[in-house]
């Protein structure tokens, strides 16, 4: 699957009732036909890329404006009117859990958009003019509604001759109730506080330890190291640090982006949170390791073994949070394959080491640290 075409929806002569406007960054996602491979958005993402949007609930007809272009689809039925005329459709509209979804193709050729599917984040991108947005996509057979939100289990994983017991928490990012955000120690760079202070006080139910900071000077502040950003304000900016970054937007679409792309492209990326660790453990389903290019010098990462909490991410837009001791960095990237990430990295480790579950630590960090990544839940 290559590329397909953007989307906005229409106004027409029928008395439609208004579905109201959605501002960029709805919490949304597409559905992924696999036997014609076609994406579906819903029409608060279309509303998000300027599109007009009206609903008449007695026809089931959604009519879509954008710009001199005028389109009608109707629920079920496969064939649309653009500006007018009649055109048949391959794909038509439909509802689920309340949602109302269009083809993307047919409305992005009409709108005169262009969109690309992007493999590696399981999402597609849609341009018109000078914006562009994003939104995740999951297969039509999955209903991320429907998913058991937060999974916590203790896992045995062997790699080569060694088994190691981990404790793995598995949030469904796309469930509607799931939060995500970047907590601070204190709500500011350069303190530190306990993990599971931070998650209470930010009301999470899920919290692990993000970035490296400098943990062993005597000064009261102690800067992280690398970029974070929180509420989608750059706390702390080191555009020279080449190391992983995991950050995610409006619509819970997460990415694990290098130091030197994030360098060149933070001020197009549009991002809600994110902090910089690394190494890289998976990339795209492999085992992807460049400890030295990444610029980590510390024997700790390069060879030894330890305390670690890294973070993984699964085709269907699930996270997986990880922590277990004793083990190499080779070793924790086989372990997060295992785990089933298609992407993963490494966080802070040793001391820092950290996971908060259910009103309880999963693992106890022997330090205060100086941010998080937390889950919410409101059912």
């Amino acid at each position: 699957m290559n590329k397909f075409f953007a989307s906005v929806l229409l106004l027409f002569c029928f008395c439609f009732v208004s579905t109201g406007s959605a501002s960029t960054g709805t919490k949304s996602f597409g559905y992924l036909d696999p036997a014609t491979a076609s994406i579906y958005v819903p029409t608060t993402f279309l509303t998000a890329m300027g599109a007009n949007i009206k609903w008449n609930s007695t026809d089931k007809r959604l009519g879509i404006t954008h710009g001199e272009t005028n389109l009608v689809l109707s629920i079920g039925n496969k064939e649309a009117i653009v500006n007018n005329e009649g055109v048949a459709l391959t794909d038509g509209a439909y509802i689920a859990d309340g949602v109302k979804y269009v083809p993307l193709k047919f409305v992005a050729e009409k709108l005169n958009m262009k969109t690309t599917w992007n493999a590696n984040s399981a999402s597609v991108s849609v341009t018109s003019g000078e914006q562009t947005e994003e939104i995740p996509v999951v297969k039509q057979t999955q209903n991320p509604n429907r998913d058991k939100p937060i999974k916590t289990e203790k896992r045995t994983f062997k790699v080569g001759r060694n088994t190691f017991s981990a404790q793995v928490v598995t949030i469904s990012l796309l469930h509607p109730g799931i939060g995500l955000s970047i907590g601070l120690a204190q709500d500011e760079i350069g303190k530190v506080e306990d993990l599971n202070s931070i998650a209470k006080k930010n009301g999470a139910v899920v919290a692990i330890n993000g970035s490296f900071f400098d943990a062993y000077t005597e000064q009261a502040f102690k800067v992280p190291y690398g970029n974070v950003i929180s509420e989608g304000e750059h706390k702390h900016k080191s555009l020279s640090d080449r190391r992983t970054m995991f950050t995610f937007d409006m619509n819970k679409l997460v990415k694990l982006i290098s130091g030197t792309e994030y360098k060149e492209d933070y001020k197009q990326i549009k991002i809600e949170g994110g902090v910089q660790a690394g190494p890289r453990l998976v990339k795209d389903g492999i085992v992807a390791l460049n400890v030295v290019e990444e610029g980590f010098r510390d024997p700790k990462i390069l060879t030894g073994g330890g305390a670690r909490s890294a973070l993984g991410i699964t085709r269907d837009h699930k996270l997986i949070l990880l922590t277990l001791g004793g083990a190499t960095i080779p070793q924790l990237a086989e372990i997060m394959k295992q785990a089933g990430a298609h992407q993963a990295m490494n966080l802070d480790g040793g001391a820092s080491s950290g996971l908060y579950a259910d009103g309880k630590y999963l693992t106890t960090p022997g330090r205060k640290i100086s941010n998080a990544i937390l889950i919410s839940y409101k059912k």
